[in-house]
């Protein structure tokens, strides 16, 4: 779950009250001039009713089902009943080394958390609404023992966000919003275990999809893995984001400023923040024992963004499509460990297939 980045003028002022309203960039050149230009009326159509679409649906009035119940018996995070989280973050800019028994809990918290996303993203087809996807959510989660981290973090009404299209994070799944051939769609799980998050999400294609929207998904997740190889101890939490979003613009798409990766462990978001942009920020050095999340997240046009009025779903301004992935990482002595690394049952994407295959015939 991507956090609000607190120096950027961010959507983060919006849910503070400041209205903003969307204005349509239809027209902008997408991924170096292709998609969306004046050489593509077709795409610049696309990209038109996307924006319709959004503005439609930002007058709507989306009804939510009621706050799903989680049995008594599920430890539950600080915030679960009034929606405060009580964590609070260090009085020194220091980042929290976990201990082996911790780190050995976040690989449990970790390993659910992967297992309840590949339920959602194996249910994902045209016709199927973001509120049964909730729902998989849901009981996949409870029935490994564990509280879904979204539900009442802050208010927020789901036990995880669904984000299709043009909305860049914290889509709310609803029974109205039905999933359509073509679209593509972001997945964010994280589940609290034993007194511990973790978080990770996966993009899914439903149905067929074109040609763009690949190559938007692919560069979202191929920048993601050039910043986790650069992940080791010693290394400047600030150097992720240059290398996203040198990554991105060399292939003209766009890299968000306005949500971040954080820090996390008993706390769902601490330190340090994790920039998806080149910044100066001196967030700290990488240490054994750090644990965070890396989620880029790229739009094919702008990744300026504002609010619906339901005050968490963050939509790009010229409504063009956005990706992100998402795991949460340990900072090892000689490297980096994904806790919410797939699984060999997982659902991969088209590029992965090869390299699972070769994994299935050695065995």
């Amino acid at each position: 779950l991507g956090f609000a980045n607190p120096v950027a003028r961010s959507v983060g002022a919006a849910a503070a009250g400041k209205k903003k309203t969307a204005k349509s960039r239809a027209g902008a050149g997408f991924g170096k001039g292709k998609s969306g230009s004046k050489k593509d009326p077709v795409a610049a159509r696309r990209i038109k009713t996307r924006v319709k679409r959004r503005k439609l649906l930002t007058e709507k009035e989306f009804p939510t089902d009621p706050r799903k119940a989680v049995p008594a018996h599920i430890p539950r995070p600080s915030y679960a009943d009034d929606g405060i989280p009580k964590e609070r973050p260090p009085l020194l800019p220091i980042i929290e080394v976990k201990s082996a028994k911790d780190i050995e809990q976040m690989r449990k918290s970790g390993r659910i958390a992967r297992e309840v996303l590949d339920c959602a993203v194996r249910a994902v087809r045209p016709g199927i609404s973001t509120e049964e996807l909730d729902d998989i959510v849901h009981k996949e989660t409870i029935a490994r023992g564990a509280y879904p981290s979204p539900l009442n973090y802050n208010g927020f009404p789901k036990s995880v966000c669904t984000s299709i299209n043009e909305v860049i994070c914290h889509g709310i799944p609803d029974r109205n919003t039905l999933l359509k051939e073509g679209d593509i769609l972001n997945i964010d799980v994280t589940v609290f275990f034993e007194g511990f998050h973790g978080d990770c999400s996966e993009m899914a294609f439903v149905g067929e999809v074109d040609e763009d929207a690949r190559r938007l998904v692919q560069v979202t997740y191929d920048c993601w893995q050039e910043a986790i190889k650069i992940c080791k101890p010693g290394v400047r939490y600030s150097e992720i984001g240059g290398v996203i979003e040198d990554y991105v613009t060399e292939r003209g798409f766009d890299t968000s400023r306005q949500f971040i990766g954080h820090g996390i462990g008993r706390a769902f978001h601490t330190i340090p923040n994790v920039f998806h942009h080149h910044n100066n920020q001196n967030e700290g050095v990488m240490k054994p024992g750090h644990t965070f999340t890396i989620e880029p997240m790229i739009a094919e046009g702008s990744c300026k963004g504002g609010l619906w009025p339901d005050g968490w779903t963050a939509t790009t301004d010229d409504g063009s499509r956005s990706a992100q992935f998402e795991h949460t990482f340990l900072i090892t002595e000689d490297g980096i460990e994904a806790l919410t690394a797939k699984l060999p049952t997982s659902p991969v994407q088209p590029w992965e297939k090869p390299l699972a295959e070769a994994k299935e015939a050695e065995v």
